[in-house]
């Protein structure tokens, strides 16, 4: 495996924004030749930089989304052995070639792969506490063995790891020191204009200012418990341009509340809050000193 070719550096795409200190953090991960551990809230963009990693990159993808019984293998190889067994007794396919039933998975695929990729292991912390210790090897090494034919697949170019974690459980130390790591802070009021700016350009200013006003608001509320997303924030805006509602009307609702808060819990309380005669901010000042710049 060629260690001599240089790597492009990322500085982000036109379609997703990036801060500075995560652009910093990919391109640490690509000179080290080491996998990019990236944690955050849900709805931060987590699973979309490998995305935009690749495109930036002009790289191929590869994606292995864990669930909780994803084993190491699977993301090796899956030997077919229901599909040999049908053959043999009803006729088709060719089954003394073993080879045929061998089928590669998104590991598998990367490494042998004549081209350069970007590999996103998706929400790693879903699997079995030992499941990051086990591709321990395989991501050192970047080559395994086909146990039924004796077969070594081994990567020509190491791929860029990139390697999600919602942090539901803690993940081992022998795996934390392979990896470089990056904290997804949530973003600040200037870097989510330029998000929702991506997805939702020219946004008459004044409209914006009052959504952003009324969602940190909500976001500032120690009663929730999910607090709404970026992601939530773009689908609500979305549903305001759609049904025409002003600026003037929002200053004074939070409407299609569905779109931020995703349980009964945290709309109940809300609902509540406004029934005890709770006052809904219109500007920044209402926030408090943080966001009164």
């Amino acid at each position: 495996m060629s260690s001599e070719v240089e790597f492009n550096q990322f500085t982000g795409t036109d379609g997703y924004v990036v801060s500075p200190s995560l652009v910093d953090a990919v391109n640490c991960a690509i000179a080290l030749e080491r996998p990019l551990l990236i944690k955050g809230e849900p709805g931060t963009g987590k699973t979309l930089l490998a995305r935009h990693v690749a495109s930036g990159l002009g790289l191929p993808m590869e994606s292995w989304h864990i669930k909780s019984t994803s084993k190491t293998s699977e993301g090796l190889y899956v030997y077919d052995t229901v599909q040999r067994l049908n053959d043999a007794r009803f006729g088709d396919g060719e089954v003394s070639d073993i080879r045929s039933y061998i089928k590669l998975g998104p590991l598998g695929r990367v490494f042998k792969s004549p081209d350069r990729h970007v590999l996103l292991i998706d929400e790693i912390d879903k699997a079995d506490l030992e499941f990051p210790n086990d591709i321990l090897l395989e991501l050192d090494e970047m080559r395994f063995t086909v146990m039924e034919t004796g077969d070594e697949i081994k990567a020509s170019h190491r791929p860029v790891i990139i390697i999600t974690s919602n942090n539901e459980k803690e993940l081992p130390d022998a795996f934390l020191r392979r990896c470089v790591f990056h904290f997804i802070e949530f973003p600040e009021r200037d870097l989510m204009k330029k998000i929702v700016d991506v997805h939702h350009p020219h946004l008459d200013q004044k409209l914006l200012d009052q959504v952003l006003v009324k969602f940190y608001w909500l976001r500032g509320q120690s009663e929730l418990r999910k607090k709404p997303s970026t992601s939530e924030l773009i689908d609500w805006i979305s549903a305001l341009l759609r049904s025409g509602i002003s600026q003037n009307q929002l200053e004074e609702s939070i409407p299609f509340l569905g779109s931020l808060l995703k349980n009964e819990q945290d709309t109940e309380a809300l609902v509540r809050y406004q029934e005890e005669g709770g006052a809904l901010p219109k500007d920044w000042a209402d926030l408090g000193p943080r966001y009164n710049q």
